[in-house]
């Protein structure tokens, strides 16, 4: 995935105070979408240091924590074992590369990944096939933003596109809001965050 060696450097000092406040938004925000998931699996894709899924472990029956940097998924391990969880595991995994075979979960969500994914229509495709049917893909992540210019990440989506792209590959009851507007968010710019949910 797009940036794993940036973020491998970065694993040990990543939860600054804005990123966990970010988290907290993020995960209020999702849980709204969540709806009777106690018996549920659910993958937090991309999950950093795991700060948005260690906010929802407890809305479901299980959390996989999924990350392409091998330094991010030993911080999440070191989390569990901290704080003793018995339904949190993690995976060491590049979607972008290959498709898993054999995983499949009821929740799937995304919290400012898809903007570090070069091919994102490949990897929601591959998402798609991992969830169950009926399950839910919900994405966190920045509005189409101009003032954005970078060769490393996408400078946010437009919603109706991000929609459009998902309904061609399967996705259905496809809705999407704009949830939090925050100042020097997203590479130093004053930035809004958008949240849509997908079923498949």
């Amino acid at each position: 995935m797009g940036n794993t060696e940036k973020f491998e450097m970065i694993a040990n000092t990543y939860d600054t105070p804005e990123r966990i406040q970010i988290a907290k938004v993020t995960s209020d925000a999702i849980r709204k979408y969540v709806v009777d998931a106690k018996s549920m699996n659910a993958m937090d894709f991309g999950c950093g240091t795991g700060l948005v899924g260690f906010n929802l472990v407890n809305e479901f029956q299980s959390m996989l924590f999924m990350d392409t940097s091998p330094n991010m998924i030993d911080r999440v391990k070191q989390k569990i074992a901290d704080l003793h969880l018995s339904n949190a595991g993690t995976l060491c995994f590049d979607f972008e590369k290959s498709a898993p075979s054999n995983l499949h979960v009821d929740y799937i969500f995304m919290a400012q990944v898809l903007l570090h994914i070069r091919d994102t229509e490949l990897v929601l495709s591959r998402l798609f096939e991992v969830l169950n049917e009926g399950g839910h893909l919900i994405i966190v992540d920045f509005d189409k933003n101009e003032k954005i210019v970078s060769t490393m990440v996408h400078n946010g989506f437009h919603q109706a596109e991000l929609t459009d792209m998902m309904a061609r590959i399967g996705y259905k009851d496809i809705q999407s809001e704009t949830f939090y507007h925050g100042s020097n968010i997203f590479m130093g710019q004053d930035a809004s965050m958008f949240i849509l949910d997908a079923r498949k």
